[in-house]
């Protein structure tokens, strides 16, 4: 009998320490501080900005079915009364909270997709660049170099050419002797 006790303890164990468990467990303790920031968000900046519109003030919609009893000052029986604008009110808190974690998890997910075309293009540039031989970076040139040498060039060409000009002129004068 003491077996299947151990056995029972093995497999909660197991269930314990296996990766969703936890990865749940962590997920839950972040949801409940995120769920901190949310009310925050929602009761301290957005409702007040909808309390601002005229029509925002959803504490006065009550509706009385059956007014309070009351006898010598004391109440004996408590109204009952639907409150409209707490349901109004946690309508639009509802709304309001699905909004902000609509965008949140929207930046979210820009973001990561953002990061894996960021890994995507530099996996194929460094695919590229094995592929291809590395290239000596091309040496800065200065304007005024560039420019000499360009002079050089053309004095050089100019001078071969008025050296083949003589040699022919030289040539056509022994052939002509």
């Amino acid at each position: 009998m003491k077996k299947p006790k151990f056995k029972l303890l093995k497999e909660f164990k197991d269930f314990i320490n296996r990766g969703s468990v936890l990865d749940l467990a962590v997920g839950m303790i972040i949801g409940s501080a995120f769920t901190a920031i949310i009310t925050a968000v929602v009761g301290n900046i957005l409702q007040p900005l909808i309390n601002w519109i005229p029509i925002g003030k959803t504490d006065s919609l009550i509706t009385v079915l059956k007014p309070a009893v009351v006898e010598n000052g004391a109440v004996v029986q408590e109204a009952i009364a639907i409150n409209w604008g707490a349901v109004i009110s946690a309508i639009i808190t509802f709304l309001l909270t699905a909004l902000v974690l609509f965008i949140i998890i929207k930046v979210i997910n820009t973001a990561k997709a953002s990061a894996e075309k960021l890994k995507e293009a530099v996996a194929g540039e460094k695919e590229v660049a094995e592929e291809a031989p590395l290239e000596a970076p091309a040496a800065e040139v200065n304007p005024t170099e560039e420019l000499l040498r360009e002079i050089r060039d053309l004095l050089k060409a100019q001078a071969n050419a008025d050296g083949a000009k003589a040699e022919e002129a030289a040539e056509e004068k022994a052939d002509a002797e």
